[in-house]
């Protein structure tokens, strides 16, 4: 249950960028900035500095093949800073094509997708993995608690 009243938000820093793509109409600044940290106090954790960049699929291969050393398109990159104090803090680089042709393949709305990735990017930085097939499903089953919290406040905000 969130209870943002008895937290904190001081010293939280959600900057979001979209480069070389065209923002969505249902990306909100405001609600990206509420939902976070709200849902981040479900698993005990507070947002420190989080970064969120949307590119293209080529710009994000780019990255991938960088600092990856992986050669295929991806749909997001996470860039751990640290977790201090139970304080989350890192970078999110998601590709607006890859979330759009996701969308499609599994037939999931495309401000659904948005939001997962997010919150799949979220999850690694406080410590979730997804490499088996048992971390997929508690992956899963943590990106759907950061949806509910998302889709509670997503009225309020808008």
């Amino acid at each position: 249950m969130c209870r943002p009243q008895n937290s904190t938000f001081v010293d939280m820093a959600i900057s979001i960028h979209f480069e070389g793509v065209k923002r969505p109409y249902f990306a909100s600044n405001k609600l990206i900035r509420t939902w976070l940290p709200l849902a981040c106090l479900e698993f005990d954790r507070k947002v420190g500095d989080l970064t969120l960049v949307f590119v293209s699929d080529d710009e994000l291969l780019e990255m991938n093949r960088q600092f990856l050393q992986h050669d295929y398109y991806t749909d997001i990159i996470t860039f751990d800073h640290g977790t201090e104090r139970k304080k989350i803090s890192g970078e999110l680089y998601m590709s607006l094509d890859r979330i759009k042709e996701n969308a499609i393949l599994h037939r999931e709305k495309y401000s659904t997708e948005f939001y997962r990735v997010i919150a799949h990017g979220v999850l690694h930085i406080i410590g979730f993995q997804d490499k088996t097939k048992n971390e997929k499903i508690s992956m899963r089953a943590c990106e759907n608690q950061f949806l509910d919290v998302y889709l509670r406040i997503q009225s309020q905000i808008i």
